[in-house]
């Protein structure tokens, strides 16, 4: 029996997915879990735009409008949208240049970093956290929220870890709630250029957000902002780590640096599922799924499957098309993409610019990331050589 949720399988799951495409393609995970996981890109991408038929009001605590369906979705999307315009993330480079610069001045004074705790983590809080309008004394606060909507994806392992992970995301929850009441009274009495004023002001056809969606979209940026830039930045480095030669033809090539983010987001998906239900029976790989199940499209998996691309366990920065699924697909395509894209962008270029080389610092295996449905390391101890004369990257 394989055990995805163990530690060496989240590090690792590429052959057990192989695996389980091949042998057992809708693979049923028993209670308390008591879910039903597809492994092929063609299923997992069916899944996740048929929203008729596969809903986004899953079995499992709430937290956000993407456990909505149209026509909810649809009014939710279009409010937060804008506050959320590809202008408004453009505007915010010179913000992340900083912050990025900063992080990596710290960094290039020392032969060894933990490129978790001390670049890609705080990077995507702060960027977040300003994006909002968090001042920076209440960002210790902020990671507590983010690790709180994180435990969330215990709560389906049944027992203590379940029970208390509830009662720890309740209490987060709570005190969001009372912190984004207090936010938006400021800003009701003194806007600012921030996304909060943003979503207050937000509206569409005489309609505007409530406190309750504006704390469920306050949970979800917080959560996804930080999971997936971070995770996205870690995995980049693993894959350079475990990939010299890309590394050097990036070093050579800065114009492969977005493709080569791409192809990370294949290779290593910063989300390895997403979670839907059907509204009816539904038959996948010829086997029968009942109605209101819990299914689970593999991402991670499907974004390794042969038949939609070639080579697939070979790390290609120059691989197109690259149709990967790892911001997801179709109505719930992730909002926060392009950002996320620019926060990679610019802190791989400040570290492919800044060092000469950078290595493992141990050979011990680093430890997975604690959610179920991420991936990428908790840690990443990397020793770091100095770039005495710097070259400009894109």
């Amino acid at each position: 029996m394989i055990d995805l949720f163990s530690e060496d399988v989240r590090r690792d799951p590429w052959s057990a997915y192989d695996h389980l495409r091949v042998n057992s393609p809708v693979f049923y995970v028993p209670p308390p879990f008591n879910g039903w996981m597809v492994f092929d890109y063609q299923t997992v991408k069916t899944i996740l735009t048929d929203h008729q038929v596969f809903s986004s009001r899953v079995p499992a605590p709430p937290f956000s409008f993407i456990f909505t369906d149209p026509p909810e979705h649809r009014r939710l999307r279009n409010l937060i949208s804008r506050g959320f315009t590809p202008d408004s993330i453009a505007a915010l480079e010179p913000m992340i240049r900083e912050l990025s610069r900063d992080l990596f001045d710290q960094a290039v004074l020392k032969e060894q970093v933990d490129f978790v705790a001390e670049i890609s983590a705080p990077l995507a809080m702060q960027v977040i956290a300003r994006i909002i309008g968090i001042p920076q004394e209440d960002w210790s606060r902020y990671r507590g929220w983010n690790d709180a909507i994180l435990g969330l994806t215990f709560a389906r392992s049944g027992g203590a870890l379940a029970e208390l992970a509830m009662r720890v995301f309740r209490q987060a929850t709570d005190e969001m709630s009372s912190y984004l009441a207090e936010m938006t009274e400021q800003r009701r009495r003194e806007a600012k250029d921030d996304l909060l004023t943003r979503l207050i002001l937000a509206e569409v056809d005489g309609e505007r957000l409530t406190h309750g969606e504006i704390l469920s979209f306050f949970q979800l940026l917080i959560f996804a902002g930080q999971e997936t830039t971070a995770n996205l930045l870690n995995n980049a480095v693993l894959c350079l780590l475990d990939h010299p030669v890309e590394c050097e033809a990036l070093r050579r090539e800065p114009r492969l640096l977005p493709p080569a983010i791409e192809e990370v987001l294949r290779f290593r998906s910063p989300f390895q599922w997403a979670m839907r239900t059907p509204v009816r029976d539904v038959e996948l790989h010829g086997v029968k799924v009942p109605r209101g199940a819990f299914v689970l499209p593999v991402v991670g998996a499907a974004n390794r499957d042969p038949a939609a691309f070639p080579s697939p366990d070979k790390f290609d920065i120059s691989r197109s098309p690259n149709p990967h699924l790892g911001f997801g697909h179709g109505i719930h395509f992730c909002l926060g993409a392009a950002l996320a894209r620019l926060e990679a962008r610019i802190a791989l270029s400040d570290l492919l610019q800044r060092t000469q080389r950078f290595e493992y610092a141990s050979d011990r295996p680093w430890p997975p990331r604690a959610g179920l449905i991420v991936h990428g390391p908790a840690s990443l101890p990397i020793l770091l050589e100095a770039k005495r004369h710097e070259t400009a990257y894109a």
